[in-house]
């Protein structure tokens, strides 16, 4: 009990850090709507803020990951703050700049705080929790964090924009990037005066051996086991079904209906996963992250098929029911990041820190399967881009039933 309680500002700290990212990254994706609008991108375009802050963790992953290694969880915390204000500070210059390339820049640079955030907070808390299922249970906890700055921000962007798409404008959404910017300011605070474990951190032997060139390279590596690669490419799929349901259906809906309308639905998705999460939170200590994950994925697939299937004038308390069904999709994506991530990196010892950072790097298909979607919707339609979706789920029921078994338990990870 004592070792909990001395844990748990550190986990409060992870939980704040968890609502960040998506506050931020829901941001760039309600901010589709905008463009579409202001600069008159195509549905393939409104995507490109999504695109450039996901992959910044293409190019971030790998790096961010050494910087844990190397300097720590509060140090790279600190870092990705700092660089989190930076960017959401370039994206509200491109308001009164009328710049959509300024509004690019500005989510690529927030992009890579998000994928140091992400780096940080999921094999933190993995580790506070003991791993296994009281891991999956504590992300399941932070990811519930995450779901209440994914509900309010596009709820917010909607809101503020109004209800006709021709007023929609980068500067209407200004509020919510200085919010966004206080948030950061906020964490640096909280963070420096917060006492964080650095279980991962490389030892003085380690570094010395490091700088004197005189460490021996392992001829293993976190891509060594079979069930961590195939997980690192499941949550690339993953994390493109998460954006890519809400942020095509936002996109769609604002026009046939209204972006107030279309953003409140969206920010219900996002709701449903705080839902979702929370009873993953309450069960995860009980309920195996394969059977979780198996079961999520499986009813995901059958509410994605009925977006696509259901006619648009079938609607319920005069909303479409598609967009109802989007909404819904959110309380199977809920459990699916923290039942992957602790299925993956399960048994993996020393490459644990490592192997955070190559999942952050595939963390990039968040912004590369939304583009293709709508590049995609730009030739077939909306509804129709989501067989995407069913084919990237269908690779997650794969993995939840056989390819997240560890079959390489021979290799030593002490």
């Amino acid at each position: 009990m004592a070792n909990k309680n001395s844990n748990l500002p550190a986990i409060i700290v992870m939980f704040a850090l968890f609502f960040m990212i998506a506050f931020v990254t829901n941001l760039a994706g309600s901010m589709g709507v905008v463009v579409t609008n202001q600069f008159g991108a195509s549905k393939a375009l409104s995507q490109l803020g999504t695109l450039a802050n996901f992959i910044a963790y293409a190019c971030m992953g790998i790096p961010a990951g050494l910087i844990l290694k190397r300097k720590g969880y509060k140090f790279t915390s600190l870092l990705a703050v700092i660089v989190g204000f930076i960017g959401v500070g370039i994206q509200f210059l491109a308001g009164p700049l009328e710049s959509f390339a300024v509004y690019v820049a500005g989510a690529f640079v927030a992009g890579f705080s998000m994928c140091m955030l992400n780096i940080v907070v999921n094999p933190m808390l993995n580790t506070l929790g003991g791993g296994g299922n009281k891991g999956n249970q504590l992300i399941q906890w932070g990811g519930s964090c995450n779901s209440i700055g994914g509900t309010i921000a596009p709820i917010f962007v909607g809101w503020l924009v109004g209800g006709n798409l021709a007023d929609a404008t980068v500067g209407k959404a200004a509020p919510v990037m200085i919010i966004a910017m206080a948030i950061f300011a906020i964490a640096f605070i909280v963070i420096s005066l917060t006492n964080i474990p650095e279980p991962h951190m490389e030892t003085p032997e380690e570094k010395a051996a490091r700088l004197a060139g005189g460490q021996q390279k392992d001829k293993y590596s976190a891509l060594s086991f079979r069930h961590f690669l195939f997980g690192a490419i499941a949550i690339f799929f993953y994390v493109g079904i998460e954006v890519g349901i809400p942020n095509t259906a936002n996109v769609y809906f604002s026009d046939v209906l209204s972006p107030a309308l279309a953003g409140t639905f969206v920010g219900a998705y996002w709701f449903c996963m705080l839902i979702g999460r929370l009873v993953g939170a309450s069960i995860g200590a009980k309920v195996s992250s394969k059977a979780m994950l198996l079961c999520t994925a499986s009813a995901a697939m059958l509410l994605v098929l009925g977006i696509i299937f259901v006619p648009e004038t079938v609607k319920v308390a005069g909303a479409p029911l598609a967009l109802v069904l989007v909404s819904a999709c959110g309380l199977c994506t809920s459990v699916m990041w923290g039942g992957i991530f602790n299925l993956a990196v399960e048994g993996l010892g020393k490459y644990t820190a490592a192997a955070s950072g190559i999942f952050m790097t595939l963390v990039c298909g968040g912004g590369i399967i939304p583009f293709i979607q709508n590049a995609i919707a730009d030739k077939v339609g909306s509804l129709n881009s989501y067989w995407l979706l069913v084919a990237c789920l269908a690779y997650l029921v794969y993995y939840a039933a056989a390819g997240s078994k560890n079959v390489n338990k021979d290799i030593p990870v002490e």
